[in-house]
């Protein structure tokens, strides 16, 4: 049996957007590759704080490709780590303000959340059932760090008007209300290119899942890419498989079909 560096993404994928759980078949299914000799990893845009929805499936995780491949550990061990050129996250930061759209800029120890309309609030918490960003910190405080991901909540349209004022940054949006914006050579393609080097695994061992379009690069880059029934379409033209829907069985499906459980 062939053995994987299996890597999920989070929302749509390994939790329902339903539920906002993770189905009974995919902890089975996680259970049994894991005692076959795959490994199991994280790859999603969230930062560390608010990956807190993994408690079913945590014992089995060996690592995390975050905040779209800008930050990467195994344990207290750093893996990779890229940061937005300062000058530029100030950029958006003060263009928030001026335009009034909400912002998460996540640093490398805390958070910090400009929520002018209460859209991120909305989204964040009762659409994607996300804790803990009470906790988030005063914007000045966090400039301060280094700045991994700013998550801006503006349409289609006005991105194409920014990013042109910050080339050394690249869009992700898996979101129509908002996108997550990282360093040019950070996102999750990158993220587990350089997980199964620092494991020393080949790449084509590396088989990745997702749903949204942050998850592009990841799907592109692996070994074997999975899309999820409820993916977008253009994800699905990328990947390698297209399974059933995350709150049909999709892992499971997928991971039969690849003789891993």
């Amino acid at each position: 049996m062939k053995r994987y560096a299996l890597f999920f993404d989070i929302d749509g994928t390994l939790v329902s957007f339903k539920t906002h759980q993770i189905p009974p078949s995919t902890i089975l299914a996680l259970t049994q590759a894991k005692a076959n000799g795959h490994k199991v990893f994280i790859a999603t845009g969230r930062p560390p704080l608010i990956i807190t929805n993994l408690g079913a499936i945590e014992h089995l995780i060996d690592g995390y490709v975050t905040i779209n491949g800008a930050l990467c550990f195994i344990g207290d061990e750093t893996v990779r780590c890229r940061e937005i050129a300062p000058e530029q996250a100030r950029l958006v930061v003060e263009d928030a303000m001026a335009e009034g759209y909400g912002l998460i800029v996540i640093g490398e120890k805390d958070v910090a959340v400009f929520d002018p309309d209460g859209e991120v609030d909305r989204i964040f918490r009762q659409e994607l059932a996300v804790e803990n960003l009470h906790q988030a910190k005063p914007m000045d405080d966090v400039l301060k760090q280094r700045i991994l991901q700013l998550t801006a909540f503006f349409t289609e349209e006005y991105e194409e008007k920014l990013m042109p004022r910050i080339p050394g940054c690249i869009s992700g949006r898996w979101h129509p209300a908002f996108t997550d914006i990282t360093a040019q050579d950070a996102d999750k393609g990158k993220g587990i290119l350089a997980m199964a080097a620092h494991l020393g695994l080949d790449p084509a061992c590396t088989m990745a899942f997702g749903d949204g379009g942050n998850d592009t690069a990841m799907i592109k880059a692996a070994g074997v890419g999975v899309a999820m029934g409820n993916a977008l379409e253009s994800l699905k033209q990328e990947a390698d498989f297209t399974t059933s829907s995350v709150d049909d069985n999709g892992i499971l499906n997928a991971l039969r079909h690849y003789l891993c459980v």
